[in-house]
């Protein structure tokens, strides 16, 4: 319970869930409550009769007239068998899930509050709740108590070793540790495909990947990463790297690794990550390759610079991004899922106070505002494991790099979080003005490919299908399973897969229900898509071997600036 009250400090310290506007926001909650009484007269009875219920069965199991539960739940805190085989822990999970469920179910019984308001009393009555799980306490764990009972407590003392080291790497705020920093080190057992930087600039690094096959395609491959976080998401290790496997299919390519920036970049905006990120790439790598065109892939906000672009060069009559994938990827910001309570004018306008200065976002901030949208698995599953088990953390690439985030300039992040997820900007046509270009999407022509995932907790896939609406060329819609990563990073011989449906309805809705499913990763399938749009092959193209003169290599210098201690 201590974690959330520190993350929850953290939270609204750094305007994460401001305290003022919360306040009123839960003022105007119990107001309603008490104005139509009703609504939580009629949870507090359904509430009576499921715990009668739980009692029942309880009694009838400890008097064996009842069998044990055949199933352990399906909810990931009570796996341990003993929620299920033991009748008193049973009772107790029971009871804390028909609680948690009356809770959330009378407030959003509650008529009248507006959407925004509605959201964000039931995104923090959430995060309460979770926090108040049986499974986050030692005497309300069965398998905390176990591992106490067998130790001496000896875990509980681990576990204070690891509380301590955690504040410390964060410098008093709990930097929850999520895996073993120790055991990777970028560019040898991490971001490991070969390659060499071959152009820099303030805002990136590009680098060259250097080619596994005796001929490659014509046009390269340019990736464009989230600015938020470090680029090597699709180069963790061999067996799951998104940029080896496109090397290996004879793709040509060049990644993007935007600079960690401090205040002296305060003052970068959209504007120059467009003209100094993937136009200034597209100048690099005719240069390194002598070609003109190439094939774009956009992640995430990386996927929103990139639309952003390809509207630019649009208008302005460049076709050398011959056609764009989007990872996960929001252009309509109509709705975003729980980040809409994070985002609100006091939140705002309390962010940019800090912001101007220190002349940036501090990553932890973010961070922790990501980790709140997926409480369960991001914090609390730690908390248990860490400070009540005691364990040592396991190896995992994926929590190494998601425990590696970047700072953003001021600039760029207040007009993107105004632009675009409070005004949707992009998704209007001229709403934004980009190197004195009006931006409007629906003059992007190029065949465009758009993956989203499933359980997309950042970028939710019903929103990201929006923008089968805006762009006028050929579009080729996919939906992965499982999430905004793991939905991207599914390698051939993954257990995820994926949906296809050639026809786009308005609706995500219809698009789905008429979706045909696939077993596997959906790599191949965009391989297949690209393939006919290219112009045939060449000998393969070293790094260096253009214009270009090597400058390091890969993956580069900036990649290695931290942001939170390791």
């Amino acid at each position: 319970m201590r974690c959330f009250v520190s993350y929850q400090s953290d939270a609204i310290k750094f305007g994460i869930g401001n305290r003022s506007t919360l306040g009123f926001d839960f003022f105007e909650l119990m107001t309603r409550m008490m104005t139509d009484p009703v609504v939580v007269a009629g949870a507090q009875i359904d509430l009576f009769y499921k715990t009668l219920g739980i009692w029942q069965k309880t009694a009838e199991r400890m008097l064996m007239l009842r069998a044990r539960e055949a199933d352990a739940s399906k909810d990931k805190r009570f796996k341990h068998p003993d929620w299920s085989e033991n009748a008193i822990f049973n009772f107790v999970k029971d009871n804390y899930l028909v609680a948690a469920e009356s809770i959330l179910s009378a407030i959003r019984e509650v008529k009248g509050m507006d959407e925004a308001s509605a959201r964000k009393v039931d995104f923090y009555t959430r995060q309460f709740v979770d926090a108040l799980s049986p499974s986050n306490f030692v005497a309300t764990n069965p398998e905390v108590l176990t591992a106490t009972l067998a130790s001496g407590g000896q875990n509980l003392l681990r576990g204070l070793e690891n509380l301590l080291a955690d504040l410390e790497r964060g410098n008093g705020r709990l930097a929850i540790t999520t895996t073993d920093m120790k055991a990777f080190r970028l560019g040898e057992n991490i971001a490991t495909t070969p390659g060499k930087i071959v152009y820099q600039n303030e805002l990136m690094q590009l680098i060259q990947y250097t080619p596994s096959t005796r001929e490659v395609r014509v046009r390269p491959l340019l990736i464009v990463p989230p600015w938020i976080n470090k680029f090597y998401v699709l180069d963790l290790q061999p067996k799951n790297s998104f940029i080896k496997w496109a090397v290996d299919q004879g793709h040509t390519v060049f990644a993007i690794s935007w600079v960690n920036p401090d205040g002296k970049l305060a003052k970068k905006g959209l504007e120059n990550y467009m003209l100094e990120g993937p136009l200034a790439a597209l100048d690099a790598i005719e240069s390194a390759t002598g070609e003109h065109s190439v094939n774009a892939i956009g992640y995430c906000l990386g996927g929103t610079l990139l639309a952003a672009t390809m509207a630019y060069s649009a208008a302005k009559g460049d076709d050398r991004i011959t056609s764009a994938t989007y990872f996960t990827t929001l252009v309509d910001f109509t709705d975003v899922g729980d980040i809409a309570v994070f985002i609100d004018e006091a939140q705002l306008a309390s962010l940019e106070r800090r912001m101007r200065e220190r002349g940036y976002l501090d990553a932890q901030e973010m961070a922790t505002a990501f980790n709140m949208l997926r409480a369960n698995d991001l914090i609390w599953s730690f908390v248990v494991s860490n400070y009540l088990l005691g364990k040592e953390q396991v190896p995992v690439d994926l929590w190494f790099w998601n425990s590696d985030p970047t700072r953003m300039p001021a600039a760029m992040h207040s007009f993107y979080l105004r632009g675009m997820y409070q005004q949707n900007l992009l998704a209007k046509p001229g709403g934004i003005t980009l190197a004195g270009v009006p931006i409007d999407l629906s003059k992007v022509t190029t065949p465009t490919f758009i993956l989203a995932a499933r359980e997309d907790h950042i970028a939710p896939w019903k929103s990201t299908y929006a923008a089968t609406r805006l762009y006028s060329g050929p579009i080729k819609f996919v939906l992965a399973d499982a999430g905004h990563m793991a939905g991207v990073i599914s390698p051939p011989g993954t257990k995820y897969g994926h949906w296809t449906n050639d026809n786009l309805p308005p609706s995500p809705d219809e698009w789905f229900a008429s979706a045909a499913p696939h077993q596997g990763s959906w790599w191949p399938l965009w391989d297949e898509w690209v393939t006919p749009l290219d112009a045939g092959r060449v000998p393969a193209r070293e790094p260096g071997s253009g214009a270009l003169a090597i400058i390091e290599n890969a993956p580069g210098s900036y990649v290695r600036v931290r942001s939170i201690a390791s």
